[in-house]
């Protein structure tokens, strides 16, 4: 019986050693297949560099860093490397009213208003029926209005989230969803009510320092000093990569000003993947884990198309719920100037995956993301890269078609430029301010000086200055079209935004009267 037993007792070890190298050598094979295929994603998407880590439960299983953080200088990213993860900042924001709400603080269910009384909505039904949910799932009604932040920046969050009241719905409640940055603007807020601290405190306290994100924070500043920071690029028509300018969004920071690098990344998908737990201590509750990686609205149709094992298109609370070749797959993307990201896990694999990349409006987040599951899951591999870069070329292709659509020709502007010169102003989106210089007309949009380029009548091409005064060579898709009273004075701008079928108008607004003496 003793050596019976010492057999089973061997044979069990032997069969275990074996299993443990077999699994070993499967991993590592595993690994070199993904960096072989990151490294071709690397090349072919003409990418300055990204960063990659892998959670296994509770576990890094891979990370690692391609191309290079600056460029111009050859500094390579590392996983420690930090990028802007834009909109992938959705999930935190919601997180903290799932805390308030486990301290009896909210309930879902509450009246946006109510919880906000600076948010005020198109009209008095709206007021009286969009509850916190609703902006936690983007199903208010309100289409995105993202020019409304974007080139009417400001710093002062009670003054963007005032123009919320203008904003017209597209659908109505729970009708159809669409995405509005607004209305995570307005979850921030509300937890900045409720909790006494600012947004970025509370994203510290209740995330970063418990998840041991050291190297995370919500500040362009910290972001920009940092050793290891990566800059902004974007690819130019030549597949040139060309670096631009950071974007400050601080104050609609809630909806995707976080900054943080793919190792920190992994300790925040490990909560989703333990139910809300990381070393051993709850950072969210089981309960709002659940519901928040759920279904909570439906995005669009979501049906199979060229891969019939890839549907569902649904919303959860800051995460976009999808089937996944037969895998449940949670995810948010984030797009800021000049950074892409996404970060997504399996909950049935317990397998969660982080991309950063320093390449605007980029594919490299969903190509690396697909490659790497397809890979880790044992799934017979697609071609996502080769897939997507041929999409690009394709879209690259209608874009120069449609940018060699001529101005016609031989006409002027109806006025001397001075007369169109003044304040312009849409109340759900802001001021144009309309100065001339040098027989030029110059304006700001964002952050960025606009010198106004006639195009053909009384139509204008806003085309960015850069600080030596050189205008872009590159039409941009925002025109100014000034609109005429029966007097024939100047009285408007109409820009076609955020996707409208027609122009946005800014009306002008008088000028100041000034007092006699």
């Amino acid at each position: 019986m003793k050596f019976l037993l010492t057999f089973i007792f061997c044979s069990w070890f032997s069969f275990s050693l074996f299993s443990q190298v077999g699994k070993v050598g499967r991993q590592k094979d595993q690994f070199e297949a993904i960096d072989s295929v990151l490294g071709q994603v690397l090349k072919d998407h003409h990418v300055a560099g990204f960063a990659v880590a892998v959670v296994k439960g509770d576990k890094i299983i891979y990370n690692k860093g391609f191309g290079y953080r600056d460029f111009a200088n050859k500094k390579p990213v590392t996983p420690n490397t930090l990028f802007a993860i834009g909109s992938s900042s959705k999930a935190f924001t919601a997180s903290l009213l799932g805390l308030l709400r486990a301290d009896g603080k909210l309930t879902f269910e509450d009246r946006a208003v109510s919880l906000l009384p600076t948010l005020r909505f198109y009209n008095d039904e709206m007021d009286n029926q969009i509850v916190v949910k609703d902006l936690m799932a983007h199903r208010t009604g309100l289409s995105r209005y993202d020019l409304s932040w974007f080139l009417f920046n400001s710093k002062n969050r009670d003054s963007l989230i005032s123009r919320v009241r203008f904003m017209k719905p597209s659908s109505g409640l729970r009708m159809k969803w669409f995405y509005n940055n607004f209305m995570y603007l307005a979850q921030g807020m509300i937890v900045e009510r409720l909790s006494g601290k600012t947004w970025e405190q509370n994203i510290q306290e209740k995330f970063f320092t418990p998840l041991q994100m050291t190297r995370s924070n919500t500040d362009l500043l910290a972001f920009q000093r940092d050793s290891d920071a990566s800059l902004p690029y974007t690819l130019s028509k030549d597949n040139t990569i060309k670096p631009i300018d950071y974007y400050n969004i601080s104050g609609m920071g809630p909806a995707g000003s976080i900054n943080s690098s793919a190792n920190d990344m992994s300790n925040w998908l490990k909560v989703w993947l333990n139910r809300g737990y990381f070393n051993g201590k709850e950072i969210l509750p089981a309960n709002y884990i659940n519901e928040a990686a759920s279904s909570q609205m439906v995005m669009d149709a979501g049906l199979p198309d060229k891969h019939k094992d890839v549907f569902l298109s649904n919303y959860g609370l800051g995460w976009m719920i999808g089937s996944y070749r037969g895998h449940y797959q949670v995810e948010h993307g984030g797009n800021i100037n000049g950074f892409s990201a996404n970060v997504a896990f399996f909950p049935t694999d317990t397998l969660g995956i982080v991309v950063l990349t320093n390449q605007n409006v980029s594919k490299v987040p969903t190509v690396v993301r697909n490659s790497i599951a397809d890979i880790l899951l044992g799934l017979n591999p697609i071609d996502w890269n080769g897939e997507k870069k041929a999409e690009i070329d394709s879209l690259r292709h209608i874009k120069k078609e449609e940018e060699e659509k001529l101005p016609v020709t031989a006409t002027k502007p109806s006025h001397s430029l001075k007369l169109y010169t003044g304040s312009f102003e849409n109340p759900a989106y802001g001021i144009i301010e309309v100065r001339l210089k040098d027989n030029k007309l110059y304006s700001e949009l964002g952050y960025e000086k606009v010198v106004l380029i006639h195009r053909h009548y009384d139509v204008f091409d806003p085309r960015s200055v850069d600080k030596n005064g050189v205008a872009d060579t590159e039409p941009s898709n925002l025109l100014f079209n000034f609109f005429s009273d029966v007097d024939g004075q100047i009285q408007g701008i109409g820009i076609l935004l955020d996707g409208s079928e027609k122009p946005v108008m800014f009306d002008r607004k008088p000028s100041p009267v000034v007092a006699s003496q």
